[in-house]
This record gives C-alpha cells, structure tokens and sequence, in this order.
C-alpha cells in the first residue's frame, strides 16, 4: 500500500496537541489533515487552499464543549445504556428518538450519530448556497465528530474505565498512542468514495466501534496486572510541566495486543471525514468550488478570534457525560 510522503509527515509532527480531548487534539487535526488529500480534484483545490483552518479548526468542538450549552453530547453515543443490539434498534430520526427516549435521556447519554447527520444536510445546504464560510465552518466540525464516532470509548458509559478501575485509559487510546506511534501508520484509503446512506454509514461506524470497547479494555486490565506501577507509568517533559503519563513500554505493548486497532481506527476516521464531506458536494449538485474565494473571509476570522477570546474568558463547567 502506499503510504502518505514523508514531508508530509514532517507537517504533522509539528501538530503537538495543546492539551487532550476527544482524539486529542494532534490525531483531530491529522484526521481533518489528511481527509483534504481524499477529494477528487473538483474539490482538492478549495480544500488545500484552506487546509490550515480545517486542520486549526479540528478541535475548535473541544475547546467549546465545556462552556457551549448543548456541545458535550454531541461528541459520543453511551450504547450500552440503551440495551442490547441498540446501534441497530434506536431510532434514526432525531425527532423519532426524541419521541421514544425523550430529550433529556439524549442529551445526557449522547447524539454523536444523530449529529453527524444533521450537519451533513448542513454541510450539503452550504454548498448549494456557495457560502464558503459556512463549508469551512460545518466541514471543519463535522470532520470532528466524525473522528469521535471512531473512538470505542465514545460509545458506552464506561468512557474512562471509571466503573473497571481503569481510569484514565480514555486519553491513553485515544491521545497517548497516536502521539508516541502513528509516524508509522499506513493512513493511504484511495479517493474519498460517495455514500448512497451516509445516515446508516455513521450508525454502522458507532456499532463498529462499539464492537472494540471490550478489547480496549481487557487488553489494558491484562497488561496491567504485568506492569508494575513503576514500570506502567513515567514522567515526561510537556512544555514548562512534568507530566505523570502511560510509559513508553506500556503503550508499546498495549498497541501490540490491540493488533493495530487504534491505527485501523484512525485510517477510518479519514476515510469518512473525506466521504462525507465528498458527498454532501455530491448532494449539493457538485456546484464549481473554483468559483468561491480561496480563504476565509475577514468577517469569519473576526469571528473565530471573538470566540476564541470569549472561550478564553468563559469559567470551565462539568458537564455531564463523558465530563472526565
């Protein structure tokens, strides 16, 4: 298989997360990264000339989610709460499913799936209207939570190992081993290709997710009961701080037994983060993108960097679900 240049590797090791969340902010911004190089050449064009905001723009969902009323359930499913086979028996339609669980139930155990689909029809919408911030904007978004429905740990209760004794093991999957070992993944997919049902696609992906959450946690409560404390755990320099994280041998080892799960799961993300946004242009007529200004306008920076300060300045809230 053909593997993405090594130059190009070189950009993304310069992606060093700020702090973790979901994918961490490194694989967030690697995942919308590369899903740009997916497109066919009608839509490669836009897509490079911006690809700075939609790698910057990756993990602006995480940088909301703790003080955006309605943000944090949009970034994972808890599965298991709704009983077995429910990837398969929960409704599809937001509305269906407000009307069955209510929106309280939802919002407190998670919309990733439902959300996909709304900002894809969002998504589609934008490229009709030939608004070039609103395609970055929703594809910079989308491409997140896209990622996130790749994150076994996004799809049940037991999100941090907090109900096995295995806390911290979200940002260990999900952070840790892409930061020390995708240099050596194989991220080639081939062309983003069209999706006839992109709503089924995205609850197939959360099922299949879901499907590797016993895995992810059996291999690491195996390993642990091997690995002294001393030996599972070490410290490491991040910017001015000495931080106590995961050892090196640790995440090796973990990564063997997972047979490359995390770089499967990865490969994914960047597959469907390129499809959808391949097939709401699809959707959308295939308008001509050459047409529309090659970078955001003034008014959306102004925009970004008014949200950003605003951020800045908004107290930190627990939210509930997935709030560790």
């Amino acid at each position: 298989m053909k593997k993405i240049p090594y130059a190009i590797l070189i950009i993304f090791g310069l992606l060093l997360p700020a702090r973790a969340g979901a994918w961490g902010f490194f694989a967030h911004r690697l995942i919308n990264r590369l899903a740009v190089f997916t497109l066919p050449p009608e839509m490669v064009g836009f897509y490079k000339a911006n690809i700075d905001y939609l790698t910057t723009n990756a993990t602006r969902p995480d940088s909301r989610r703790t003080v955006v009323p309605g943000e944090a359930p949009r970034h994972f499913l808890d599965l298991d709460v709704y009983g077995d086979s429910a990837a398969y028996k929960l409704p599809r339609s937001y509305p269906d499913a407000v009307a069955l669980l209510g929106e309280d139930s939802l919002l407190r155990h998670g919309i990733v799936p439902w959300q996909v689909a709304r900002m894809k029809g969002q998504l589609t919408a934008a490229f009709q209207a030939h608004e070039t911030d609103r395609i970055l904007h929703l594809s910079a978004d989308l491409g997140h939570y896209i990622a996130d429905a790749c994150v076994p740990l996004h799809t049940t209760h037991n999100y941090n190992g907090q109900l096995t004794d295995q806390r911290g093991i979200h940002g260990f999957w999900e952070s840790r081993l892409p930061e020390l070992l995708s240099s050596g993944y194989d991220f080639f997919t081939g062309p983003a290709p069209y999706l006839e049902r992109p709503t089924d696609v995205i609850w197939a992906t959360v099922a299949r997710s879901n499907a590797a959450v016993d895995s992810v946690l059996t291999f690491e409560r195996e390993l642990s009961r091997k690995f002294p404390a001393d030996r599972k755990y070490g410290f490491e320099q991040r910017g001015a701080a000495t931080v106590r994280t995961y050892s090196r041998d640790f995440a090796r080892e973990y990564h063997q037994r997972l047979n490359g799960q995390v770089e499967r799961q990865l490969r994914l993300a960047v597959r469907l983060v390129g499809a959808f946004w391949y097939t709401a242009w699809i959707d959308a007529g295939q308008p001509d993108l050459s047409t529309l200004p090659r970078t955001p306008s003034e008014k959306e920076q102004q925009r970004l960097a008014l949200e950003a300060k605003q951020l800045e300045a908004a107290p930190v809230k627990v939210v509930p679900g997935h709030e560790e």
